[in-house]
């Protein structure tokens, strides 16, 4: 069971994630999915098969934990909107679908089950921003040689609306089952994917001047052979 806690009101919620879906290549527009291929190809990485694509890896990657291990230095964050289907309706937060680049290249589903995804502690209800959600704007931050850089930054606009993305993935209506999380998309990268020592994520509503936010340190394990 994981712990949130709504942002507006500082109630808790206690939810076990038994379903964990990330949606790739989840571009609203053809050229920004067109882009993500180009700047994954780059690393090696097979165009998918059709978008978008929707891979299921273990509920218990889930973590709101600040600090993160990760086997090898070829694996990097990236920001995304998280969907998390509670019994009162679902709830929206920020995470990173934390992924192996190395393993990426021969398989993508595999490079995204050996990774952790950290989230955010707080949320808030999708019904509170879903009928303003293209205002909705997300950033990430990685720390790269001891400084913090400007890695990604965008309105979610690039990205599948939530009612698209879930009637996508066989829905009636926007809402997940409780239990169900979904990180859905993520923006292009600025100068090129790569590794960082720590990762900052934010998600921002400059209708209500809300802001989600999450960060974590990155712990790098040994490679041994």
């Amino acid at each position: 069971m994981t712990q949130f806690q709504l942002a507006d009101t500082g109630e808790k919620l206690d939810i076990t994630v038994r379903e964990l879906i990330i949606a790739g290549w989840a571009g609203r527009e053809q050229a920004a999915i067109d882009e993500h291929i180009e700047e994954l190809k780059a690393i090696g990485v097979s165009p998918p098969s059709s978008t978008p694509l929707f891979y299921r890896v273990s509920a218990d990657l889930l973590t709101t934990e600040g600090n993160v291990q990760f086997l090898g230095n070829a694996s990097s964050g990236e920001v995304e909107v998280l969907l998390l289907g509670t019994e009162r309706g679902t709830v929206v937060g920020i995470g990173s679908d934390h992924t192996d680049r190395e393993a990426e290249a021969w398989s993508v589903a595999h490079s995204k089950q050996v990774c952790a995804k950290p989230v955010g502690y707080q949320v808030w209800w999708l019904a509170d921003v879903i009928d303003h959600w293209d205002e909705l704007e997300m950033a990430s931050f990685a720390t790269i040689d001891g400084e913090e850089v400007r890695y990604q930054e965008g309105g979610v606009t690039g990205l599948l609306h939530p009612e698209e993305l879930l009637r996508r993935f066989g829905l009636d209506q926007p809402q997940l089952a409780p239990g169900q999380a979904m990180l859905c998309g993520t923006l292009p990268v600025i100068g090129g994917v790569r590794p960082a020592q720590a990762f900052r994520m934010v998600l921002r509503d400059p209708v209500t001047s809300r802001t989600l936010e999450h960060s974590y340190h990155i712990q790098t394990l040994p490679v041994v052979k």
